[in-house]
Parts: structure tokens; sequence; C-alpha cells
């Protein structure tokens, strides 16, 4: 493996994100947040941008889910061991947190693209033995604790990732943040632009901001407001005591708590939502900023079953590199693209099998719902009405499976789950489902390649973006969604998919739309008009997968955001 020195004359741009999925042994990832990151990092070892990713290590992961006799979800640690694909740098620095110094030491981690180029993603662990047993659990635990330790993980994730490029030698002219968590890296750029006091200007800030805001870019990921971290004054005060200047932090934080959204806001000079619909309603939440809008998209050959990317390389053997070339899909044979679909599923059949002993029906529709379990992503909505699913498919069958973890302090979401497992067992008999526990990477590229429709029913306008269903796509999936995040843009009716409603109508009538969509639309096509079936499939490949992807999305980073 080649040292940190190998890179540090061609890396201009640091990434970081507090997760990452950069492989699925790696348990640094707990969800859509940490699989875009790993996408990123992904295709810009394809594209050869010079980019250095920083994250936190992670060791105990974000957590491994089992599930109870009773269908509750209990929460285990999900240990994994870093030396088996990391190595550590030799180097370390200190931050101080409650006036004591917090060592961090990096471990590298390279990535390389199909034709060799090579990206370096450091972990950052709080393990070393010079810390306390209390600092050395900092990194353990991806989201863990309480708001304490939180920002304890952000400072280490912010000004600790700052200190370690600057330490191992970057020249760095970039900073992203994916989302707010690296947010506090700005403050360490504002006190290197301290404005020095006699030329300062009153009523000014002290800190030369538009030096900072050159430097830095930032991606929001998400409109629900509760998920946007805020922590008290008090405690940025005691865990980080005279760091900055705190009434030139409120103005730049937020008067009454620390927003790290907002922050970030204020520091960067480019900020784009995941989006179109995501931009517009970050605008409406932050009024005043300009939100560009760069949709989000997944790696193409991450999450393209063998079958499929056997079949795209006989075509286009530069496909994975350069994704748009699938816009010609509609060029390929129905009969060979459906034979991919069914190996696809043989691949979903035999690990359904494998994981709960439920032998799936290989001839009956599989609708796939996995993603993370929380309240707005509805994921009781398909069962809303038990006695109209049932009979739906009394008469045109289908078989669900679904995943996900919920939060172990997010109650609603834990509830979900526990019901979920109700509902299962109360349909035993009329319909086949199953819950699959300890979502992951793996986990998810089974799924998204065998469904043969992908579901998807956020309550608008809570869904930033949305990536699963994109990824369904590149393997000729076909959705059945809710209008909101990247699905507005790639429905085409009928054509892509089908969406459940429209933009306008009323939430509450979601689980009719979903039923009637379901009853009237999806279902017969695929048991009586098989052509059409196919033939959408390959609309869904050229339409979206030709476009949803991350070589396209990082393009627009690099001349956007990174060019500036």
């Amino acid at each position: 493996m080649p040292s940190i020195e190998a890179f540090l004359s061609r890396t201009h741009i640091a990434y970081l994100s507090m997760e990452i999925a950069v492989r699925p042994e790696m348990r640094s990832y707990a969800g859509g947040l940490g699989i875009l990151a790993g996408d990123v990092a992904r295709s810009c070892a394809d594209l050869e941008l010079p980019v250095v990713f920083v994250t936190l290590l992670s060791r105990a992961g974000y957590f491994r889910q089992v599930i109870a006799p009773d269908g509750r979800q209990l929460e285990e640690p999900d240990w994994w061991q870093p030396e088996r694909w990391c190595v550590p740098v030799n180097a370390m620095v200190a931050v101080e947190i409650e006036r004591k110094p917090v060592w961090i030491r990096p471990w590298l981690y390279i990535h390389t693209c199909p034709h060799g180029h090579q990206v370096p993603i450091l972990f950052l662990d709080a393990d070393p033995d010079q810390n306390g047993n209390d600092d050395r659990a900092l990194t353990h635990y991806l989201y863990g604790g309480d708001e304490t330790y939180r920002l304890k993980q952000e400072i280490v994730l912010g000004i600790g990732g700052i200190r370690v490029l600057r330490a191992l030698g970057f020249d760095l002219h970039t900073y992203h943040l994916n989302e707010g968590h690296a947010a506090l890296l700005t403050l360490d750029l504002l006190n290197r632009w301290r404005i020095p006091p006699d030329e300062r200007i009153a009523g000014e800030l002290p800190y030369d901001v538009a030096e900072v805001r050159e430097r830095c870019a930032f991606t929001t990921h998400t409109p629900v407001e509760a998920a946007q971290d805020r922590f008290p004054y008090e405690l940025f005060e005691r865990l980080l005591p005279d760091f900055v200047e705190l009434d030139a932090l409120k103005r730049l934080a937020g008067e009454d708590r620390l927003n790290m959204t907002r922050l970030a806001l204020n520091l960067a000079g480019y900020v784009n939502g995941v989006a179109r619909r995501h931009a517009e309603v970050t605008k409406q939440m932050y009024p005043g900023y300009r939100i560009h809008a760069v949709t989000n998209g997944v790696h193409a050959g991450t999450w393209t079953h063998s079958a499929f990317a056997k079949l795209y390389s006989a075509h286009w053997p530069h496909w994975q590199h350069e994704p748009e070339i699938l816009v010609r899909a509609l060029q390929l044979a129905e009969d060979e693209v459906w034979q991919c679909h069914e190996r696809a599923k043989e691949s979903l059949i035999e690990g359904v099998k494998a994981a709960s002993g439920v032998a799936l029906d290989p001839r009956i529709m599989v609708v796939g719902f996995a993603r993370r379990m929380t309240g707005y992503k509805r994921p009781l909505l398909l069962f809303e009405d038990l006695d109209r699913l049932a009979a739906i498919a009394s008469r045109r069958p289908f078989q669900v499976v679904l995943a996900g973890k919920a939060h172990p302090r997010d109650a609603e979401g834990k509830e979900c789950v526990r019901r979920l497992n109700e509902l299962i067992g109360r349909l035993r008999g009329r319909i086949t489902c199953i819950f699959l526990p300890n979502y992951d990477m793996s986990m998810a590229m089974m799924l998204v390649a065998g469904s043969d429709l992908w579901l998807n029913t956020p309550l608008p306008p809570l869904e930033a973006s949305g990536t699963s269903g994109m990824k369904a796509a590149l393997n000729g999936v076909l959705n059945l969604s809710v209008p909101d995040g990247w699905w507005i843009e790639a429905c085409i009716e009928g054509v892509t998919g089908w969406s459940i409603g429209r933009e306008d109508d009323d939430p509450k009538q979601h689980a009719s739309l979903l039923y009637e969509r379901l009853e009237n639309a999806v279902l017969p096509i695929y048991y009586e008009d098989p052509a059409r079936w196919r033939s959408m499939m390959k609309q869904a490949i050229a339409n979206i997968a030709s476009y949803f992807n991350s070589q396209r999305m990082m393009r627009r980073y690099a001349s956007e955001a990174y060019l500036r």
C-alpha cells in the first residue's frame, strides 16, 4: 500500500463526512449519507479528481440490529478491525477539549478504481494510549452517546480533521463539508484569518470571512429541522473555551444555539442541496442564502448486478466510466435484459433464504422497501389497510421484502420496526412479507438489484433526495414512489415507473393512491403485459441510470464547487 506521501503533491481538495461506506466489512457508516460519501470517493478515483477523504473510524460501527421475538429492535456494538483494511499513519495531532489534549491518530485506506487511480481516505481515531478511557471511546460509536459525546465527535471531525491534513502536509484549497457535522472546521479557518484588533472595523466580524468562504463548500442533506445538529453555547464554551469569539460565533451560527447548518451556510462560498426540490425547501428554511441544486447520483459500477454489468460491458466497454452511455439502453434486446433480471432475482432469493429461511417464489413479483426506519419515511404506509392489501394480493400476488435500522434513540422509528414485524405475522398465509435484520451495504446491493418493484413512501417534502431507487434503476428495477426528492426529476409516468399521486395531493390520501397504483397499473402490466414491463425496464435504465449517477454528480462538483 502506498504511503500518504504519494498523495500530497497531487491532492488539493478535502471531503469531510461523519460516515463513509467504503466496503461492507468496514462498518463506518449508518445509511444514505455514508453510502453517498463512498460513491463520491469511488467516482473521484474514476475521474482522477484530487480529493482526500476524512471521516471517523467508528470501530463499533453504527450498531448491529437484532430483532427480538416480539419484533422489537435490539442494538449491539458492531465491531470491526481497522488493521485488516487500513494502515495507521505515523502521525498524531491533539485537539484541546475541556482544556486537555485529545490525541487523534489517522488510519489510511486507499481506494483503487478499475483503471488503477487511487484516492486516500483518512479515518480519525481517538483511541491512542495517550488518551484517557473516556476520550479513547470518542470515535468508537457512530452517532452514539448524548449531545456532549456528539459535539466532541464533531470537534474531532472538523477541527481534528483539518489539523491532521495540515500536519500530514496536504496543501488544500477547498474543504467540502458533507452535511453540517464537519462545520467546526470553519472555526479553525476563522482563527487563521483573524483580523488584528487595530485593523478591525466597528460592527464587523473580527475575522476575514471572505477568505474562509473562498475555501469551503457545503452540501446539506436534510430538510428535517430536528435532524440538523444544534448545541447549547454553554456546552460549546465548556468543551472549547476561548476557541473563537462567542459574539461572532452567535452571529454566524444562531443567537440561541450553535446551529451547525447555519454555521456552514454562512461560511461556505458554495452551498447545494441534493435535489432540485430539496434546494427549494432549503431556501424556504434559510431564506437569503444562495442554494444550488446538485441532484445526487450513485456509483454505477458498484450498484449494478454482475449480470447487468456483463451485458453493459458487451455493448459499451467504458460504461462504468461514462454511464451516460446507458442512454442507449433502448437498443438492448428485451430478452437479454429479462435474463439479467432473473439472475439478479435469483441472487436475492438465495440471500433471503440464507438470512431468513423463507423461500420466495421466483414467479411472483417482489416489492422491495429498504431504508432508514424513521417516521417521515412512512414504512407502514403500505400496510395501512391490511384487508385491501390482501385483497389485491389475492387477485395478483406479490411478495414484500423489507429492511432498515431505526436510530437507537428514535422511538417512533423503533416502533415502526416492531409494528412491521407484527403486521408481517398478521399477513402470514395471505402475503409473504419478510423483514431482514441488520440492513447494510451488502444487503442493499442484493435488494436493489433483485426486486421487481422498488417502493418509496416518504412524507413530502421531507425526502431530501433518496438514492436507493437510482440503484434499482441501474438494474432495470421499476420505481413506485411518492413524488418527492429525486423522483420528481426522474419519473416519466408509466415509462420509468409510477408516482403515488401528484405533488399537491393530500398525504393522507397516499395509502389509497398507493393501492390504486399497485392494483390497476403495476400488477396488471407485470403479469399480463410482460413486453411492456420489459420495455419499461429499458426505459428506466436509459432515462435514470444514464443521468442519476455519481460520475455526473462529481463532474458538477468539480466544475462548480471546486474550481470557483
